[in-house]
């Protein structure tokens, strides 16, 4: 289900990236707008080797400048106004794959330092996410009336007493998590299968399907899911609709399946940035 797991290494924020922030709210507009369009343009044409093997490190450069862009104090309006502008919506699919195929290199590098830590639960608290998907893990937990001993897609188990099986289509992904969840001492709560969305359902039952925030192509997996999954089954997912966060969001232009009927959305609570919605198949 896109393969996303705790272990994600984010990056520090630099100062004074964006010049020119300044004196009035048209001028900040068209300067955030330029610098989102700089940054399309030198992104369209990466691709996963020169990602990360680039020796000038520019793509960690231009990362570093796309978070603090969505990291902007912007509120929703303003948002709204700079991302419905003319040429967006092409750079919003360019920018968003740059952003997932960079974090899936740098989830690989630090499920590795955990592998190599002769403390690996310390290394990966020290990973700066990691209060943001501890929170998220409580959103889900709580949205979806779970319990422990209930059966969840999440590498969280541990926070709640969960078990859970990680769906991951790339088998060199898999067999890595797998280690990694070994090395966490987590082998009897979690399992990691090798598949996709056309995995489920699958013979166990779950009490909730998450899909991952950078799960691609989201109409594919949630139209499955719909035609599939038993009435009554819980599906949750996540999306960005805070400020500029929004330019990461790739729901915006596709409609759900009338009969996953959404019956929460929690708004984020720092550390955490993506709304959490939960579905429910067949139910209102």
């Amino acid at each position: 289900m896109g393969g996303q797991t705790a272990f994600i290494h984010g990056s520090d924020m630099h100062e004074k990236i964006i010049p020119g922030i300044g004196s009035s709210p048209e001028s900040c507009a068209g300067t955030i707008a330029g610098e989102i369009m700089e940054i399309y343009s030198e992104v369209m044409d990466f691709d996963r080797k020169e990602l990360y093997y680039n020796p000038s490190n520019h793509p960690t450069t231009v990362f570093q400048r796309l978070d603090q862009v969505i990291a902007l104090d912007v509120d929703d309006m303003t948002a709204e106004a700079i991302l419905s502008g003319s040429g967006f919506n092409l750079a919003f699919d360019v920018i968003t794959g740059f952003r997932n195929r960079y974090t899936a290199e740098l989830e690989t590098e630090q499920a590795n330092a955990i592998l190599r830590s002769g403390d690996p639960w310390q290394s990966l608290k020290d990973f700066a996410y990691f209060p943001n998907y501890i929170q998220l893990a409580r959103t889900e937990f709580r949205g979806a009336g779970l319990k422990a001993g209930d059966m969840v897609l999440i590498v969280l188990c541990r926070e709640h007493g969960l078990e859970g099986i990680g769906i991951e289509q790339e088998p060199d992904r898999a067999g890595l998590s797998r280690r990694v969840i070994e090395r966490l001492g987590l082998s009897d709560q979690i399992r990691i299968i090798k598949g996709n969305h056309l995995t489920l359902p699958i013979e166990e039952p779950v009490d909730l399907i998450m899909v991952a925030a950078q799960a691609e192509p989201k109409d594919v997996i949630f139209d499955h899911l719909a035609e599939v999954m038993p009435a009554g089954t819980k599906i949750s997912y996540r999306i960005y609709e805070k400020g500029l966060r929004r330019l990461l969001d790739t729901f915006s232009r596709y409609e759900l399946p009338e009969n996953l009927k959404e019956y929460l959305r929690v708004r984020p609570t720092p550390p955490a940035n993506n709304t959490s919605i939960f579905l429910s198949v067949g139910c209102a």
